[in-house]
């Protein structure tokens, strides 16, 4: 028998009938664990490689790797890890656990495995098996979708499959010219995170900062949400059109998305969160990712040196920070543990706060670019290995009871 817990977990009433360990039991302890250990070692590897300190033959070359590892690799990985679980208190029905959760999350590894050794046994399959994790999730979470008519939770599988077919054309232009390049493939891809960070954002933040402040939750203002949400999904457009779009089109869109987002992240009051680190960590991130499309905006009007230092405002600091602090509280909350960060997590946060602090403003600054990328990257490894350390316990052992 299913049960829904106080703090939204499902567990199982039949736990002595599983015939597989607890890490399977939901989806977010392997993604959690697997996607915070890759982020935390696939970094510094492309930094090493970007220095020149070692020699590594990445499919597609260290910087198209890089790209492609963080966008259809590492935020895919925690993407799924969060949707196959809250999918189940959306519906009150079990999604994915146990040797089908092994073989989903095999699949993600080949994947990873196959572009980074590509191994002689996976050449002549390495993008194939790369695209077959993002489709197979979005049919393992439209299942439960569609038994239980939840229908407003249903827009998440086309947003999986537009990704998959953001993954094939990211291939397909290393392989043969193409209309869309990886550069504009992988600018869309982050524009689509930050949809995604937007929507969950608009819909858990504000309860989260009631819950852990204990003070009175904001109403949402009905125009606002969709005006926050529809602008990012102009930007999306206008970013995979940017070649018959107007460059004042662009702009506009990334103002008022940027604005919108920034005063909607506002309206939560960050202030009141300073004593939860759980909290202030989530805000941080937002007003990163709104600050982000700012930047763009900016870059666009030459007002900047480079459109990279708004994406990294956009990854790092808001889809890094955000991540993070995501896998820290779930992870807490679906084992039956309370939702308070300990001195390791704190510590993790403010490593990842300060690695979007190093990456965005030493490019401001125009600091040394070798030195941008090995402070960032060393305090971004920091940041998830010590979730890693601090969480590989937790997520492998049974939940505790209530």
């Amino acid at each position: 028998m299913v049960l829904l817990q106080i703090d939204g977990s499902v567990t199982d009433e039949n736990n002595a009938k599983r015939h597989h360990p607890a890490f399977l039991n939901a989806a977010f302890r392997p993604f959690f664990l697997l996607g915070a250990a890759f982020g935390a070692l696939s970094i510094p590897a492309w930094v090493l490689s970007f220095l020149g300190l070692i020699e590594f033959k990445f499919y597609g070359g260290a910087y198209a790797w890089h790209i492609h590892e963080m966008l259809f690799g590492f935020f895919p990985a925690i993407m799924v890890g969060f949707l196959l679980t809250a999918v189940q208190t959306w519906t009150k029905r079990k999604c994915i656990e146990g040797w089908w959760l092994a073989a989903l999350v095999l699949t993600w590894l080949l994947g990873r495995i196959a572009l980074a050794f590509q191994p002689a046994f996976f050449r002549d399959y390495t993008i194939v098996i790369d695209l077959l994790f993002l489709p197979a999730c979005a049919g393992f979470l439209a299942r439960p979708i569609l038994q239980a008519k939840m229908w407003r939770n249903l827009f998440f599988v086309p947003i999986l499959l537009v990704m998959a077919m953001m993954n094939a054309v990211f291939h397909f232009s290393l392989s043969s010219d193409s209309i869309v390049d990886i550069t504009t493939i992988s600018h869309a891809m982050v524009i689509l995170a930050a949809l995604v960070m937007s929507i969950m954002g608009g819909r858990v933040f504000p309860m989260f900062t009631a819950n852990g402040t204990k003070t009175p939750r904001v109403n949402s203002i009905g125009w606002l949400e969709q005006l926050s949400i529809l602008s990012i999904v102009i930007v999306f457009i206008t970013t995979l059109t940017q070649n018959f779009v107007p460059n004042t089109l662009s702009i506009a869109v990334l103002f008022v998305a940027g604005i919108a987002n920034l005063f909607r992240a506002l309206r939560w009051r960050l202030w009141v969160t300073f004593q939860v680190p759980l909290v202030w960590s989530l805000h941080l991130s937002y007003l990163a990712m709104s600050l982000g499309f700012i930047l763009l905006a900016f870059a666009k009007m030459h007002l900047m040196p480079s459109v990279s230092i708004g994406f990294h405002t956009i990854t790092v600091g808001g889809m890094g920070l955000m991540i993070l602090s995501m896998i820290s509280r779930v992870s807490l909350g679906h084992t039956g543990r309370p939702i308070k960060a300990n001195v390791w997590v704190v510590s993790s946060l403010i490593a990842l706060s300060l690695a979007a602090f190093a990456r965005v403003t030493g490019s401001l600054l125009g600091m040394e670019y070798s030195i941008v990328i090995a402070s960032s990257a060393l305090l971004w490894s920091i940041g998830f290995l010590i979730f890693v350390f601090a969480y590989i316990r937790i997520l492998f052992s049974e939940n505790m009871s209530r």
